[in-house]
Protein backbone atom coordinates (compact mmCIF):
# COMPACT_ATOMS: atom_id res chain seq x y z
CA UNK A 1 0.00 0.00 0.00
CA UNK A 2 1.16 3.90 -0.75
CA UNK A 3 1.89 5.66 2.09
CA UNK A 4 -0.36 8.93 2.66
CA UNK A 5 -2.88 8.41 0.14
CA UNK A 6 -5.34 6.79 1.48
CA UNK A 7 -7.66 9.01 3.93
CA UNK A 8 -7.94 8.01 7.82
CA UNK A 9 -9.64 5.39 9.04
CA UNK A 10 -11.21 6.14 12.87
CA UNK A 11 -13.67 5.83 15.60
CA UNK A 12 -16.78 8.17 15.06
CA UNK A 13 -19.87 8.68 16.53
CA UNK A 14 -22.81 9.06 14.52
CA UNK A 15 -25.97 10.80 15.55
CA UNK A 16 -29.17 10.54 13.77
CA UNK A 17 -30.57 14.05 13.87
CA UNK A 18 -34.00 13.52 13.99
CA UNK A 19 -34.39 10.98 16.77
CA UNK A 20 -31.13 12.46 19.08
CA UNK A 21 -29.78 8.44 18.83
CA UNK A 22 -26.03 8.30 19.17
CA UNK A 23 -24.00 5.00 18.24
CA UNK A 24 -20.22 4.23 17.78
CA UNK A 25 -18.72 3.25 14.62
CA UNK A 26 -15.84 2.94 12.03
CA UNK A 27 -15.87 5.95 9.05
CA UNK A 28 -13.12 7.76 6.86
CA UNK A 29 -15.85 10.69 6.54
CA UNK A 30 -14.22 14.29 8.07
CA UNK A 31 -16.16 15.92 10.97
CA UNK A 32 -14.82 19.46 12.77
CA UNK A 33 -17.23 18.42 15.26
CA UNK A 34 -16.36 16.21 18.39
CA UNK A 35 -18.44 15.04 21.25
CA UNK A 36 -17.57 12.95 24.32
CA UNK A 37 -18.65 9.67 24.22
CA UNK A 38 -19.76 6.71 27.44
CA UNK A 39 -16.26 5.89 27.69
CA UNK A 40 -14.96 9.19 28.60
CA UNK A 41 -13.06 9.83 24.83
CA UNK A 42 -13.17 12.50 22.47
CA UNK A 43 -14.71 11.60 19.16
CA UNK A 44 -15.75 13.14 15.54
CA UNK A 45 -19.20 13.54 15.11
CA UNK A 46 -21.03 12.97 11.97
CA UNK A 47 -24.85 14.07 11.67
CA UNK A 48 -27.10 11.66 10.31
CA UNK A 49 -31.06 12.61 8.45
CA UNK A 50 -32.02 9.37 9.29
CA UNK A 51 -30.70 5.54 10.93
CA UNK A 52 -32.25 2.14 12.25
CA UNK A 53 -34.07 4.37 14.75
CA UNK A 54 -35.98 6.58 12.76
CA UNK A 55 -36.20 4.66 9.51
CA UNK A 56 -40.11 3.73 8.77
CA UNK A 57 -38.85 -0.11 7.30
CA UNK A 58 -37.37 -1.00 10.90
CA UNK A 59 -39.54 1.23 13.46
CA UNK A 60 -43.21 -0.05 11.70
CA UNK A 61 -44.48 3.68 11.39
CA UNK A 62 -45.04 4.28 8.02
CA UNK A 63 -46.09 7.87 6.79
CA UNK A 64 -48.81 7.75 4.13
CA UNK A 65 -48.62 10.42 1.35
CA UNK A 66 -52.08 11.80 0.56
CA UNK A 67 -51.10 11.48 -3.93
CA UNK A 68 -54.69 12.01 -4.92
CA UNK A 69 -54.68 15.42 -2.71
CA UNK A 70 -51.49 16.29 -5.04
CA UNK A 71 -53.00 15.09 -8.19
CA UNK A 72 -56.01 17.66 -7.66
CA UNK A 73 -53.83 20.50 -6.51
CA UNK A 74 -51.72 20.08 -9.82
CA UNK A 75 -55.06 19.95 -11.58
CA UNK A 76 -56.30 22.95 -9.19
CA UNK A 77 -52.91 25.16 -10.69
CA UNK A 78 -52.54 24.30 -14.17
CA UNK A 79 -55.84 22.53 -15.47
CA UNK A 80 -56.46 19.73 -17.02
CA UNK A 81 -55.35 18.95 -20.02
CA UNK A 82 -57.56 17.51 -22.89
CA UNK A 83 -56.68 15.48 -25.29
CA UNK A 84 -55.68 16.46 -29.39
CA UNK A 85 -55.69 13.23 -30.74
Amino acid sequence: MKKDIHPQYRDVIFKDMSCDFMFKGRSTAFSKETIEWEDGNTYPVIKLDISSRSHPFFTGKQKFVDTAGRVDKFFARYGKRENKS
